[in-house]
């Protein structure tokens, strides 16, 4: 199978493109710097918590999250910092390669954010990622989130007013639980970028059971834009 069939990509953003634990945990340290608490521990109870019934579209969500987790994990247990954990999103960076690597993709297929943020805070990781988009879906536009399958059937009917059929899109993305695993089973060729590669558990994604399979598999972006290129030649 070639990547070279594909017309667009659609991407995951938080945990793909951007580098969303390391964005948390420099908030943590700069904001509570002598928590009694570890990186790892903090993004399990993250996850955790975002998984909670009471969650609301992120990343307005953080806010929300960081005054649970507070007074759990010894963190500054006010209004300030809560709301400069949701302010934070502006500063996460990219991944190393995110910014080079759809650069090359550019060239060769149309580039789609599919992203669980709201419009308010997608325009930071576009600016982050050097404008690389050609449309951007977010909850906003959809009144759900990944992995609910209504948000997948939203972006197929945008695609398709481009003239894109779903055949002719690969998704791209790290999570397993919002992203591959329902995708797959909904039809879409996938390809997961296993950011977490050669670590342990899922950090602040959330976890699952199984492990499903993707039609393609790499540990950075630019092994991607590896395989397209090599394919090109």
């Amino acid at each position: 199978m070639s990547l070279l069939q594909f017309k667009a990509l659609t991407f995951d953003v938080v945990g793909t493109l951007i580098d969303f634990e390391r964005g948390m945990l420099d908030y943590l340290h700069r904001a509570a710097p002598g928590a009694p608490v570890s990186d790892e521990e903090f993004l399990v109870a993250y996850r955790t918590e975002r998984a909670s019934p009471d969650a609301i579209f992120y990343p307005d969500d953080l806010e929300r999250v960081w005054r649970a987790l507070a007074p759990k994990l010894g963190l500054p247990d006010s209004g300030a910092a809560a709301a400069g954990f949701r302010q934070s999103v502006a500063q996460w960076p990219a991944f190393a390669d995110s910014v080079q690597a759809l650069k090359r993709l550019k060239k060769r297929f149309k580039l789609v954010a599919t992203t669980n943020t709201q419009r308010w805070a997608v325009g930071n990781f576009e600016r982050t990622l050097e404008m690389p988009f050609d449309w951007t879906v977010t909850s906003d536009d959809t009144g759900c989130e990944k992995p609910d399958p209504r948000y997948f059937r939203w972006f197929k009917d945008m695609l398709a007013q481009h003239g894109i059929s779903q055949a002719e899109n690969l998704h791209v993305a790290q999570s397993q639980y919002h992203d591959i695993g329902i995708a797959k089973s909904l039809g879409w060729k996938t390809c997961w970028i296993e950011r977490r590669a050669g670590q342990k558990g899922f950090g602040g994604t959330l976890a699952v059971k199984e492990i499903a399979t993707p039609d393609w598999h790499f540990t950075s972006l630019s092994q991607l834009a590896d395989a397209v290129e090599a394919q090109a030649q």
